[in-house]
């Protein structure tokens, strides 16, 4: 036998913590405006600029897409999409990377490099302008 008491309900009058949540229902976010909207659709394809300072471009796009991906559908798509470039430049980084060591990589890293910068500074106006931008030769494994 236990010595601990058996539960009892609260008391009337006691705090109200609201209703159960439901985890199985997607979370309920605020629409952002259009304006907001664009602005993070920017940001997102310049993140990998600043998030190469600790060494993982790919992390901004991830961490915004986490985040802001219920917030609307242009976000999402330019989320999805500069995440989806990064892992590719990721792939190609390292695939590069292994060949320059016969040194047949090192003008394909040198090009891909140059190419991620323009067509990331492409991809910021384009969403800034709320134009609807997919990066070129690249899959979509986050939708």
């Amino acid at each position: 036998m236990t010595d601990q008491p058996a539960p009892t309900e609260p008391p009337e009058g006691g705090q109200n913590y609201g209703s159960a949540p439901n985890y199985d229902s997607a979370p309920s976010a605020n629409p952002m405006s259009q304006s907001d909207e664009r602005l993070w659709s920017t940001l997102v394809h310049l993140s990998p600029f600043l998030a190469a300072l600790v060494g993982l471009p790919f992390l901004g796009p991830l961490v915004i897409y986490l985040v802001l991906r219920d917030r609307g559908p242009f976000i999402r798509f330019h989320a999805a999409q500069a995440l989806n470039f990064q892992l590719v430049l990721l792939i190609a980084y390292l695939v590069f990377g292994l060949l320059s060591i016969v040194l047949i990589g090192i003008p394909f890293l040198v090009a891909t490099a140059v190419a991620s910068v323009v067509f990331q500074i492409i991809a910021a106006v384009k969403a800034n302008n709320g134009e609807w931008y997919r990066y070129p030769l690249t899959p979509d494994w986050v939708r």
